[in-house]
């Protein structure tokens, strides 16, 4: 009787302690960064970093399109229209200007020498030299190579002194080509803008609403 009683309270003692240890594998946490399931709490801490980061990229993208659509509501004045005119250095350093005329090129599909000329003006405001020679890459790979999209014209002998600096480019690489396109952008486009309907039109458009405005007043 007393061995039945002893071999009783083994089988009891054995069967709390599997009890013990099969509550401990289900409720302890699971806090392995190796794990797969998705309540593990480095996941969620991972998860939590990833939308904070999203959040401050879409506010930041947010503050972008505000100030692009600040600038595309700013139009030019009737002055400044008309002083394009009287200049050709005056229309490529305004803005609107310059904005204007591009979108006239590219109606003509002959945009290359002005893209040519804004990308030099962005190289020349450089200061890193790595950035420098990304940026004459990538400008003599668009413009001046011979299998450029968007070949410019220039003489054979600036385009070959540009290949001989191509090994350390500066900010400076590319000024006699930039002279050349601004003085044939100066010769041809520059007359055909000025005759276009598209800037004689935005003339007008802003003289009568100045006029409708002054009448009103």
């Amino acid at each position: 009787m007393e061995s039945e009683l002893i071999q009783m309270r083994s089988l009891t003692s054995q069967a709390d302690t599997g009890s013990q240890s099969s509550s401990q594998c289900t409720t302890q946490p699971n806090t392995c960064c190796l794990c797969w399931c998705c309540c593990c709490s480095c996941f969620t801490m991972k998860n939590v970093d990833v939308d904070e980061s999203s959040q401050k990229g879409s506010i930041i993208s947010m503050k972008m399109e505000s100030l692009q659509k600040q600038e595309e509501r700013k139009s030019p004045s009737v002055e400044e229209v008309t002083s394009w005119s009287q200049s050709f250095e005056l229309l490529l350093r305004d803005p609107n200007g310059r904005k204007i005329l591009l979108e006239f090129l590219q109606s003509e599909h002959s945009d290359e020498n002005i893209l040519f000329w804004l990308a030099c003006e962005e190289l020349k405001k450089e200061g890193c030299r790595g950035t420098i020679m990304e940026k004459a890459k990538t400008i003599y790979f668009d413009y001046i190579s011979v299998l450029s999209p968007k070949e410019i014209s220039i003489d054979a002998s600036v385009r070959e002194a540009i290949n001989k600096k191509m090994a350390i480019p500066t900010t400076d690489i590319f000024d006699e080509a930039q002279m050349h396109v601004y003085a044939l952008m100066h010769r041809d486009c520059y007359p055909r803008f000025l005759h276009s309907p598209v800037y004689k039109s935005l003339l007008e458009e802003l003289s009568s609403s100045e006029n409708a405005l002054e009448s009103d007043l």
